[in-house]
């Protein structure tokens, strides 16, 4: 500050009173109406005060001279007490007292200049207009700062704000800016709209405007009229000085409003951002507990391993979970993304306001979600495959329970009646070549018997597999299986005493017939061929390659081969049937055309030989049918494997661009955000190769197709690289975005983003996108930011791990890094800030009512702090009296509130 010759312009002067108004004489400005303005206003002013002393002024250069009232004056205005006045009447008495007052305002840091009391005894105005300007100036204005400017550009300033909605108030300065009124009665209105109608007021009115302000000013304010309105209008240049004073008093009254307005407005900011962080609080337990549950609930159905043990309950089963994969999980990933957006979003706002970090409740951490994901996609994977082979095991128990039904069918036709034929006493009545021929016959018998051993042992060998693979109806198997074993052993001991009595007869029925007998022997065996070969012509069979088809195709062209021989030992035996009927029509033999050897016959034998040949291209229309389809489904395998070979590389490299994108390597955020956006555009765009090649794998597993050698990607592999890339397009889409906000909200430069990416990118080694708490030491060290290798560096670094990590992941995200870069240059609220503003709205006590709440605040606001705040339990309590300070503490976690 200058000092210029008088009083030195600390509070919006320009320089010495009377050194000012000297010079503005000889230049011939200075107007004698601001010399008549100053005296009425300054003695108006003066005796605001003085009447809380119960005394007043009439003529300001006359009452001042004993310097009594000037000393009471400043007792009055300053609250302290002056030394004792000299009572007496005396010029030397009166000049004492007023040094007594110029000396208290001079304790006061103000320097008077060219103002000595023997003008002020003397009754000099000039001097003592200066001396009460000085006074005004020290005591009215000077506490007046807005925005740090001094005391006169501060008042100003807060004019020019409280007016500026005003139609037709432009406050530029103290003097022509104030003239028509408008001015006073917009600060009026401001604080006090109940007092004047600002609508009605016309620019055309000054002397009404002014009048209507001076008249409420005294009447509702308290604010005694300093001001002429006809000085006002009628002087081209009003004096700044009584209008600054006059000004003054209305910022006093209105300052206490002021300040209420102010501390409600920031109470009113902080409980917007605690409202809206408990909002997305509120929203990501709800989501998260939807996502829990639904996983809950999805995983005992994925857990389960019961089945009817049928096919097509099994099949039905595979329809479900495809079922599950197309619509019911897809919205889940997006929840999932969702989910993660919303909190990371959350904790970014919660780091910009200064709130502690949020925790969520037990069970609902992001890791908690991550880790019930991961158990519903190992179940899920663990599901499928459980289905396939459930579905391969179920298909062979099918294929053997039919192999084994039609078994038992030939075999339990072959047996009916043999138990009563080997039963009969036939042979005891018969003649020696009836005996013999039944000897043969039985001989012959035992023959086939043997031959069906082997029908047998397969039949107990499938039932026994059935039990080996749980088939669901092995109760029945194996009942059916226990009377064929039964009735087999029957038979053998049935044969065995057949073959005794026979024996027994031997010894007088000798003859037989050779021809006869020698059908039997040959026919017999032939006979078992036939029902083998029939048996296996018509054989049930499933492949799931090309080998397997190929190798059956094979084993009958092998069969067919057999075919030769076969026709030779046919006609072998036909011919002895033959021969047998020409001797017997030679010899005129009776009854020689029945065989008592053997129950076949030439027609049976010529019967079962055309269907063994008519099935033969039956069986290779068959197998060539077989053949087709295994070629189809390679088709299938060649398509799917030619579609996943591109697909899979293409979300390989999306993510590869993705992540790189991410690391923030080059470019602005935006252009970051824009190109992460536009993978989001491929990325969607590209959706339908992933559908077509859905409805591929759904075709290979509709053909039962379980293997591909063409690729080494499967169906589930895809699906989780999708799901995965979707997830980091979004996750990265977010950080970008929380990035903006934080570098918006903090004002930090492009080129101090770049050196924290780039710093970050360098200890980054894995491109992961986040720290270990070594790598981020090493990185804030890269910096510049010091941190000691002793004990105390160490506490002082798992302090600051403590800001940038608060859920204690293991790890530093980048922007929880840019944060802590950044925040010690912002300006952000505070707890104590919000207790001093809660402490003017309760008038300077250490509690508040909810009335005062309510008065001060939006309703929505004062309720929530009205259902928040704790009672107040200190000394010198009301009923209702609310604790402020430990719920603002609260708010910034500095509280166990």
């Amino acid at each position: 500050m200058m000092e210029n010759g008088g009083y030195v312009g600390q509070y919006g002067d320009d320089g010495g009173y009377m050194e000012q108004e000297e010079e503005w004489e000889r230049e011939g400005l200075l107007d004698p109406a601001w010399e008549k303005q100053q005296k009425k206003t300054f003695t108006a002013w003066c005796n605001s005060h003085l009447r809380k002393a119960g005394t007043s002024i009439d003529n300001i250069e006359d009452d001042f001279r004993n310097g009594l009232k000037l000393m009471l004056l400043l007792e009055v205005i300053s609250g302290e007490t002056l030394p004792k006045p000299d009572r007496g009447k005396m010029r030397f008495h009166k000049i004492a007292n007023v040094n007594k007052a110029l000396d208290f305002i001079a304790s006061k840091g103000v320097k008077l200049v060219s103002i000595g009391a023997e003008e002020i005894v003397d009754g000099n105005l000039k001097m003592t207009l200066g001396m009460i300007w000085t006074i005004i100036l020290r005591f009215a204005i000077q506490d007046i700062s807005v925005e740090e400017m001094t005391a006169k550009e501060g008042l100003l300033l807060w004019c020019q704000r409280k007016t500026a909605p005003y139609k037709n108030v432009n406050v530029q300065n103290f003097h022509l800016s104030f003239k028509d009124g408008l001015a006073f009665c917009a600060l009026i209105h401001r604080h006090r709209p109940d007092l004047i109608d600002y609508s009605k007021l016309s620019k055309d009115n000054p002397l009404e405007n002014l009048n209507t302000a001076f008249d409420v000013a005294e009447k509702y304010l308290d604010i005694p009229r300093m001001l002429d309105p006809d000085d006002l209008i009628n002087t081209p240049k009003p004096d700044e000085r009584a209008i600054m004073t006059y000004v003054s008093c209305y910022y006093h009254a209105f300052q206490g409003a002021q300040q209420a307005e102010t501390a409600a407005n920031r109470i009113c900011k902080v409980l917007k951002v605690n409202q809206e962080n408990e909002r997305l609080m509120e929203e990501y337990e709800r989501l998260a507990s939807d996502l829990l549950e639904w996983i809950r609930r999805t995983m005992p159905w994925l857990n389960s391993r019961q089945s009817d043990s049928t096919l097509a309950g099994v099949q039905k089963k595979l329809e479900e979970y495809r079922t599950y994969r197309r619509k019911h999980k897809p919205p889940r990933v997006e929840q999932k993304a969702k989910l993660e957006t919303n909190f990371n979003t959350l904790q970014t706002k919660l780091r910009l306001s200064n709130r502690p970090a949020y925790m969520p409740t037990e069970g609902k951490m992001v890791s908690d979600i991550t880790n019930a994901w991961k158990g519903l996609e190992h179940a899920e994977k663990s599901f499928e495959e459980w289905l396939l082979a459930e579905t391969m095991r179920l298909e062979r128990l099918e294929h053997l329970a039919q192999k084994f039904k039609h078994k038992a069918d030939t075999h339990e036709d072959w047996t009916k009646g043999k138990e009563e034929m080997l039963q009969s006493q036939d042979f005891r009545n018969c003649k020696l070549n009836e005996l013999k021929a039944l000897k043969k016959k039985h001989e012959a018998f035992e023959s086939d018997l043997a031959a069906h051993q082997d029908r047998v042992e397969q039949i107990a060998a499938i039932a026994q597999e059935l039990n080996t693979l749980e088939y669901h109806d092995c109760a029945s198997v194996n009942a059916r299986c226990q009377r064929i074993c039964d009735q087999w052993d029957r038979l053998g001991v049935l044969t065995q005493r057949r073959c005794q009595g026979l024996d027994e007869a031997e010894r007088i029925l000798e003859k037989i017939d050779l021809l006869h007998l020698e059908f039997a022997k040959r026919a017999a065996p032939f006979n078992n061929w036939l029902d083998g070969a029939r048996e296996d012509l018509v054989d049930m069979f499933i492949v799931h390659t090309m080998e397997e088809i190929q190798g059956l195709i094979q084993a009958h062209d092998q069969f067919k081969a057999t075919l030769g021989e076969a026709d030779k030992e046919f006609n072998v035996i036909i011919g002895l049937v033959r021969d047998a009927e020409a001797i017997v029509k030679q010899e005129q033999v009776p009854g020689g055309l029945v065989n008592p050897y053997t129950t076949l016959s030439a027609d049976l034998i010529s019967r079962k030989w055309s269907e063994v040949r008519a099935l033969v291209p039956q069986r290779d229309q068959t197998l060539a049918n077989e053949l087709r389809k295994q070629q189809n489904n390679e088709m299938l395998r060649r398509q799917f494997a030619e579609k996943a070979n591109a697909v899979g590389p293409w979300i390989e490299r999306q993510m590869d661009a993705v992540t790189a994108i991410g690391m923030g390597i080059s470019g602005s955020l935006e252009e970051q955000l824009h190109r992460l956006k536009e993978y989001e555009q491929a990325v969607y765009a590209y959706k339908p190769s992933i559908e077509e090649l859905e409805k591929i794998h759904q075709s290979v597993q509709e053909s039962m197709i379980f293997e591909n050698r063409y690729t080494h990607y499967t169906m589930e592999t895809l699906r989780v690289g999708w799901e995965q890339l979707l997830t980091s397009i979004n996750r990265n889409i977010n950080e970008v975005e929380n990035q903006i906000l934080t570098r918006d909200s903090k004002g930090i430069t492009q080129e101090q983003l770049t050196e924290f990416r780039s710093s970050f990118n360098h200890f980054d080694k894995n491109r992961t996108g986040r720290l270990a708490p070594e790598e981020f030491k090493s990185c804030l060290v890269s910096l510049g930011y010091s941190i000691g290798k002793d004990k105390q560096g160490d506490m002082d670094f798992q302090r600051i791990l403590a800001v940038v990590d608060p859920n204690s992941s293991g790890y530093v995200q980048f922007d929880a890094f840019l944060d802590f870069m950044t925040r010690e240059s912002t300006d952000t609220d505070t707890a104590e800030q919000v207790i001093d503003s809660f402490r003017i709205l309760a008038s300077d006590r250490p509690y508040i009512l909810p009335d005062e709440l309510r008065r001060e605040l939006p309703p929505d606001q004062a309720e929530y702090c009205i259902q928040r705040m704790p009672p107040y339990k200190g000394p010198n309590a009301i009923p209702g009296a609310l604790d402020y300070m430990s719920f603002s503490t609260a708010l910034y976690g500095e509280s166990d509130l």
